[in-house]
């Protein structure tokens, strides 16, 4: 099953927080988030994990329908970093 902002809105309702108040917490934190990693900035939180921007040069590729080569431009990807707390409790 996939957590979805529904269900998370739904845990924070359950701590007394109004249906609409968890709603927009949760947009702004999301929207924190996403600007910090537009600014190339790593979005860590304590016992959770790391969200990092890294720089992904150009390479050479292909294209998997017609088998074509091709080149796939330079672009920036989100990676995750597990913390050991949380890898720890998964495991």
């Amino acid at each position: 099953m996939t957590l979805t902002k529904s269900d998370i809105v739904e845990n924070l309702t359950a701590t007394g927080l109004t249906r609409k108040k968890a709603s927009d917490m949760l947009e702004d934190l999301l929207e924190i988030m996403k600007k910090s990693l537009e600014d190339g900035e790593a979005v860590l939180i304590s016992g959770f994990g790391k969200f990092c921007v890294k720089e992904k040069g150009k390479r050479r590729g292909r294209n998997p329908a017609t088998g074509s080569d091709l080149i796939l431009s330079e672009r920036r990807v989100i990676t995750f970093n597990c913390s050991p707390v949380l890898r720890k409790q998964i495991n």
